[in-house]
């Protein structure tokens, strides 16, 4: 049952007026979302958070049996962030062939998730291409693909518009949208850390029009960089605002910077950074069905303890990711179904196995 009023002790009372809105269902603003970000009263904002969660989905906590596929590090983009990316030359740099594609995939994977770089000299149709050999080969597998940038490349290159190219991609068997690309909404940030990638505006466009065509979606934040907590909040509100406009956002994932060689943090952001974020995202995302807990960036253990932080995805289930291991992130590289089954039960939580659209699988009692 969720946890009652009288069950919290309050040791910040700044947390108290915003456990009355959280119980009465009220909104939370802008100062609730800052108040919750600052707070050092970590055991009742955990309790808060998963009072919210219980009262969307139980004691359910979910994962997918999914592979994540980067087709190629090449890009023509050059953000500061990123260690992934590389130019013709380099050392680094890499071409998947359809049949290396294929050769990570196996029948009992539900999802695959197909993000990249935005390669100098391939065509949308190659991309239309490795959607179609997957589809074709393990039809069963639910495709996940290409962020709102690298669908704005699309367009661009094909020079067509956002519907066209999305459409085309249903075709060749896609069914959702991943959330990266959204960065932080701050043109500060964007400036500073990834000024030729595109901005909020046109993130949240490709993302409305993707639901308005009944394309559901994802949503990211980074954080743990140079952005303040005021874009940290002004990030999710922009989010919860796109979600009332044009519903179709699964689920929001708050993912911490690996600081690898980028210069933009000493280190990454700490566990309890990480459990106030998640916290913070799910008091104030009320229309969000979903927030995950990402354990490639966050790590196993924080990751397991975020289900009691507002998260209800244990998302990360990957055999091979190259994006945050580039970045040097330190957890392991897959993790088997029996091992997040027991992460979850960990948490007190009960397992259900899912696909990409959050249909159950299987649920484990």
């Amino acid at each position: 049952m969720p946890v009652a009023a009288e069950d919290i002790v309050f040791h910040d009372r700044a947390l108290v007026p915003i456990w009355d809105k959280v119980r009465n269902q009220e909104r939370l603003d802008f100062d609730d979302g800052l108040a919750v970000l600052k707070s050092w009263d970590l055991t009742a904002l955990g309790k808060m958070a998963d009072f919210v969660k219980r009262r969307k989905s139980g004691d359910d906590v979910f994962f997918v049996m999914n592979r994540q596929i980067n087709p190629t590090n090449l890009c023509v983009l050059d953000c500061v962030f990123c260690d992934f990316a590389a130019r013709p030359g380099d050392a680094h740099a890499y071409e998947m062939t359809i049949e290396e594609i294929l050769g990570k995939l196996t029948p009992e994977l539900s999802e695959v998730h197909i993000v990249g770089g935005l390669h100098p000299q391939w065509k949308f149709e190659q991309y239309l291409g490795i959607m179609e050999a997957i589809h074709e080969a393990y039809p069963a597998i639910q495709i996940k693909a290409w962020t709102a940038v690298e669908i704005d490349w699309f367009a661009r290159i094909a020079k067509i518009g956002v519907p066209e190219v999305l459409e085309r991609l249903r075709k060749a068997g896609l069914q959702s949208l991943p959330g990266g690309g959204a960065e932080v909404f701050s043109e500060r940030v964007r400036e500073a850390t990834f000024k030729h990638k595109m901005g909020a505006e046109r993130w949240l466009e490709i993302h409305r029009i993707a639901h308005r065509m009944g394309i559901p979606s994802n949503a990211t934040l980074l954080y743990g960089h140079i952005e303040t907590y005021e874009e940290r909040i002004t990030h999710m509100l922009r989010l919860r605002e796109a979600e009332d406009e044009s519903p179709g956002f699964l689920s929001f994932i708050p993912l911490a910077l690996q600081p690898g060689a980028t210069g933009l943090a000493e280190r990454q952001a700490s566990a309890i950074e990480d459990l106030r974020t998640v916290a913070a995202a799910r008091l104030l995302l009320d229309n969000f069905p979903h927030i995950k807990s990402y354990w490639i960036m966050l790590g196993e253990e924080t990751a397991s303890v975020a289900l009691n932080f507002g998260a209800s995805d244990l998302d990360g289930t990957i055999g091979e990711e190259r994006i945050a291991h580039y970045a040097q992130a330190k957890s392991a590289v897959g993790l088997a179904r029996e091992k997040l089954v027991e992460m979850i039960r960990e948490a007190g939580k009960r397992p259900v196995e899912r696909d990409a659209l959050y249909h159950v699988v299987r649920a484990y009692d």
